[in-house]
């Protein structure tokens, strides 16, 4: 368990998310790593603008993307509202976001909109569809990116975590596998604020809280991955996913980030491994093994998730947000909250939703 505290660790995980997204918003969806170099140097340290004519063009280093837009969005709501809302955050996303959208990729408030919120507008703004009727089937991390908030609030209520987590992720994405993964990815915050270890015991309590009732995952095995034995019962199903294995990735990657005999050499090249591109079971493994690889060292986590290439802004805002909460808001460096864009607003959102998290 973590020395820190509640409201330090909540606060460093939306600190955390922030910064991975700004840090991303200049060497954003390089696939050729070659030029990635070119344009910004043998290893990326700070916040960067964008080059001219690529991703988030016209953007100053420090700005957050739409995604960390669409993340302060829900914030907002839920400090202002004590809790989640979901008409609220829709009636945010009808009037802060969705109008300034024209259904293309480059439109919109952080000058890119993802591929979910890009058929959200399809559905809501062009064929006027009720909220409830606008999920898509993007297979990416666009849900966690804003969702990590609602793990944050409810870290300690794992029931009530993924139970707004998976409502909140259906409104743009609607693929089972992929709304699983997101509630996990959501668990693992929710504990890691509470103060546990991201290492090779963590999907453990996961697991234990699927057979307590309190997360909605079907229990295949018997305790410790054990076989059932002649004469057991069938496993009640605690909820609405057919697998638990979203909640046994994290500790898999700890083990091996934690393995001497199991090396990524820079870890940047966690990218290569698990591979660049935006589907979640791209990301999450790279993710899990740099938040457990850098569990006390911010810095290098983050950086580490840049440089990697393809999709590095996803990659380093939920890294940011993992390890933001195990070093806490005091283990963040100085230098990249100074630079972040509204820090003083993002700031007070993130510790009042701390507070309520404490």
């Amino acid at each position: 368990m973590q020395t820190t505290t509640i409201r330090d660790r909540a606060a460093g995980a939306i600190m955390g998310a922030f910064i991975g997204d700004a840090m991303g918003l200049g060497p954003h969806w390089y696939y050729d790593l070659d030029e990635l170099r070119r344009d910004y140097g043998p290893w990326i340290t700070d916040y960067t603008d964008p080059k001219p004519g690529r991703y988030h063009d016209g953007l100053k280093a420090g700005e957050l993307s739409q995604a960390g837009f669409i993340l302060e969005l829900l914030l907002g709501s839920l400090v202002e509202r004590g809790g989640y809302d979901e008409a609220d955050f829709c009636r945010l996303l009808d009037t802060e976001l969705l109008p300034f959208l024209n259904g293309s990729p480059v439109s919109g408030p952080g000058g890119y909109t993802s591929q979910s919120i890009r058929e959200l507008w399809r559905q809501r703004v062009r064929q006027q569809l009720p909220w409830g009727r606008t999920g898509g089937h993007a297979d990416d991390t666009e849900a966690i990116e804003r969702t990590l908030a609602l793990a944050v609030r409810y870290a300690r209520e794992p029931a009530r975590l993924a139970e707004t987590i998976a409502t909140n992720t259906v409104l743009t994405q609607t693929d089972p596998a992929i709304v699983a993964m997101t509630v996990a990815y959501g668990a693992v915050l929710g504990l890691l604020v509470q103060g546990h270890d991201l290492n090779g015991h963590l999907s453990g309590k996961l697991m234990r809280l699927v057979n307590k009732g309190e997360l909605p995952f079907h229990h295949i095995t018997s305790a410790n991955l054990q076989p059932p034995r002649p004469g057991d019962p069938d496993p009640p199903r605690a909820g609405m996913f057919a697998s638990p294995d979203a909640l046994l990735t994290p500790s898999y990657m700890a083990t091996a980030a934690a393995d001497p005999d199991v090396r990524i050499e820079p870890a940047w090249k966690v990218s290569l491994v698990y591979g660049m591109p935006c589907a979640i079971y791209h990301q999450l493994p790279a993710i899990y093994y740099l938040a457990a690889r850098f569990h006390d060292d911010f810095e290098a986590a983050v950086l580490h998730a840049i440089n990697g290439g393809g999709q590095n802004m996803a990659r380093a805002m939920l890294t940011g947000a993992l390890v933001g909460a195990q070093v806490g808001l005091p283990g963040i460096p100085q230098r990249f909250m100074d630079g972040l864009a509204q820090r003083e607003r993002l700031l007070g959102l993130a510790t009042a939703l701390a507070e309520r998290a404490a």
